[in-house]
């Protein structure tokens, strides 16, 4: 699934340029959806939290009983050696993968020890600072660890949220905000979410139902850091309706303002473009 262009795969110890092929039809991953991917970015020369997004596919692998066969540190040097075909103004999208090859005596489980992995770079351009974004609520709800492997960032997760997209593009809104099998918001169709009242920075409290982003626990931080009191909270609709801003943020775009949620209608604010502010100048600092 190609959505950028100029992409380069690693996949059996090297670089190939373009979408190569990675998986048979009787992989574990193609059959019965074994997979688990992570996303980071390349943007003005800086790979930001790279380490971390490498090391969070290897717990997302161990939750999809996949066995990781590739260490955090040499991920990173795998990336940046790929990159190395690019610009320093070029952006890229970073993805590396696990799946599941083999299954057990009944195909079901994954065989341990039997993993595929493979990385792909692909030119994405960052959206521009006045991108923003349009809301709407929707029938599907995240899931509970219980029901699905929401301790992961997997591949079968994404139908759900590709019928919350369906939903709110069908309303006439760009992204959903969903809430969880207790009814509390818990992110959008595709991101984490934020919403700014009084000053004071709120986002739903980490409850096993979504993945609290690393570029989320980086936009705490900063905030934190710049004297901005955040609240890791339950949080209702009614909540996100009385917000003076409302922003979303993800490991693509990293800080995308909301200027509706139905007929709410809200601002791009100074809290989001001190966010955007501050996640770049971080950025800057680890070149």
């Amino acid at each position: 699934m190609a959505v950028g262009k100029n992409i380069r795969t690693y996949f059996e110890g090297q670089w190939h340029d373009g979408d190569a092929p990675i998986m048979r039809a009787a992989d574990h991953g193609s059959w019965l959806g074994s997979s688990v991917f992570d996303g980071a970015r390349f943007f003005d020369g800086v790979t930001p939290d790279l380490d971390a997004h490498c090391a969070r596919i290897n717990n997302s692998a161990k939750a999809m009983m996949l066995t990781p066969t590739v260490s955090p540190d040499e991920m990173v040097e795998i990336v940046r050696d790929g990159l190395q075909a690019y610009a320093p103004d070029t952006a890229v999208y970073i993805r590396p993968m696990y799946w599941g090859i083999d299954g057990d005596v009944t195909a079901i489980i994954p065989q341990e020890n039997s993993t595929g992995f493979a990385i792909c770079l692909e030119e994405i351009p960052m959206a521009p600072e006045t991108a923003n974004a349009t809301l709407t609520t929707t029938r599907f709800r995240r899931p509970l660890l219980e029901s699905s492997v929401v301790n992961a960032k997997a591949g079968c997760l994404y139908p759900n949220n590709a019928r919350m997209l369906q939903e709110a593009r069908s309303k006439g809104f760009s992204n959903a905000l969903v809430a969880d099998a207790m009814g509390h918001v818990a992110e959008t169709a595709t991101t984490n979410i934020f919403m700014v009242r009084d000053g004071e920075v709120f986002t739903p409290i980490p409850n096993g139902t979504f993945l609290a982003g690393i570029t989320r626990a980086r936009h705490i931080e900063n905030l934190r850091a710049d004297g901005v009191t955040v609240h890791e909270a339950v949080l209702s609709f009614d909540d996100f309706h009385d917000a003076d801003e409302v922003f979303m943020s993800g490991n693509m775009s990293k800080v995308t303002p909301v200027t509706a949620l139905d007929d709410t209608q809200y601002q791009v604010g100074p809290i989001a473009r001190r966010v955007r502010e501050m996640y770049w100048d971080w950025a800057a600092s680890t070149r």
